[in-house]
């Protein structure tokens, strides 16, 4: 009898994080090994997005800065938000295969700074880009 509670007791799963399930793996009455992946949680709480950032233009973007986003698929939407980090160095250097550029003539190319800028929500912002 333990033996079958303690069995019981490994059919329940929980979720690392509050959120919806975006892509589910597994249909009613399959089954399943342990560790393999059933679904895909996206958070439903914090919701931010990273911009690409020309170099030249980071010097008025401060950590904590209000934004204004204008959502293209929603024209008469506006979200705020706040910068809430900038990273450390440009995207090309975290790139999974970063340019090199070693031919011999110098030619600046204009650099990209990832900015992630946390969504500050209202209830008709999150209907819209909360996924779901």
């Amino acid at each position: 009898m333990e033996y079958a509670q303690l069995q019981l007791s490994y059919t329940k799963i929980y979720a690392p994080v509050s959120g919806l399930i975006s892509k589910n793996n597994i249909q009613p009455g399959q089954l399943i090994q342990a560790g393999q992946p059933l679904m895909s949680v996206v958070q439903d709480k914090e919701v931010w997005i990273i911009a690409n950032f020309k170099e030249t233009q980071m010097e008025t973007i401060k950590v904590g800065n209000e934004v204004i986003i204008k959502v293209d698929a929603y024209p008469e939407l506006e979200v705020k938000g706040e910068v809430e980090s900038t990273s450390g160095a440009t995207g090309a250097k975290f790139a999974l295969l970063p340019p090199d550029n070693a031919s011999g003539n110098f030619v600046k190319v204009v650099q990209r700074i990832p900015v992630r800028i946390k969504i500050i929500h209202t209830d008709q912002s999150k209907n819209f880009l909360i996924l779901g």
